[in-house]
């Protein structure tokens, strides 16, 4: 249990697309498409299931800022919500409490599009069986299971004025991580340098020309993400 919660990241070293990393990818894919073959029966117990949404994304970011100051490796340079991905955390908390239409174009647009690359190529330095190994994996599926679960448990509808009020929502964001970078020493959002561990982002030229392709990569993310909504809107 010491070894499961300890900072010694030796111990259990993180590699890309090992089997544990297919093997989460793999829990990830089945549970997106029992919430799509489920949705009917999944409607009937929607409090439910938001509550429990709710729970177990605040339960792990809670114990991983617990994990992290009780290790002492708490740091307003790394630890602070201005990572994609926490921030897509925050609005999945707050969609699930308020319902907000608004809310859920955000997390849409911004969670499935950066959870699932972190999915892909995660920023991660400690693998199986460690708490954080699970943290991250749990977390970033929870991400994209609550926008999943507001398209077809909800019925929620993306727009495409959604589409560039989260394309915004995400540049603002930027420039607010941008400035903590500054005043902290971090590489929030990764606009300071690249991740240390293998990424797309390594294809994708020097600092700082692929934070621009970054840009555009996210924008043709977004529309992808749109595509499957776009002949509703023509016929709307």
């Amino acid at each position: 249990m010491q070894h499961f919660f300890g900072h010694d990241y030796g111990l259990f070293p993180f590699q890309i697309f090992s089997l544990s990393h297919f093997i989460m990818l793999f829990f990830f894919f089945f549970g997106s498409i029992l919430i799509v073959m489920l949705q009917t029966t999944l409607k009937k117990y929607e409090k439910v299931i938001k509550t429990i949404l709710f729970v177990c994304l605040f339960l792990f970011e809670t114990l991983y800022h617990v994990w992290l100051f009780v290790g002492g490796q708490w740091s307003i340079a790394f630890a602070l919500p201005f990572h994609l991905c926490s921030i897509s955390l925050l609005l999945c908390l707050i969609l699930l409490l308020s319902n907000s239409k608004l809310v859920f174009q955000f997390v849409y647009f911004l969670g499935l599009a950066g959870a699932m690359q972190a999915m892909v190529t995660p920023e991660l330095f400690v693998g199986f069986p460690h708490f954080r190994f699970f943290q991250f994996f749990t977390t970033h599926m929870l991400i994209i299971w609550v926008g999943l679960f507001f398209v077809f448990v909800k019925g929620y509808v993306v727009t495409k004025r959604g589409l560039w009020q989260s394309f915004a929502f995400l540049n603002a964001a930027a420039v607010i991580a941008f400035l903590t970078n500054i005043a902290t020493g971090g590489n929030y959002m990764f606009l300071a340098h690249k991740p240390e561990n293998p990424s797309l982002i390594d294809f994708l030229g020097p600092y700082p020309l692929y934070i621009l392709v970054l840009e555009c990569i996210a924008l043709v993310l977004f529309f992808v993400l749109y595509l499957p909504w776009r002949k509703r809107g023509e016929r709307k």
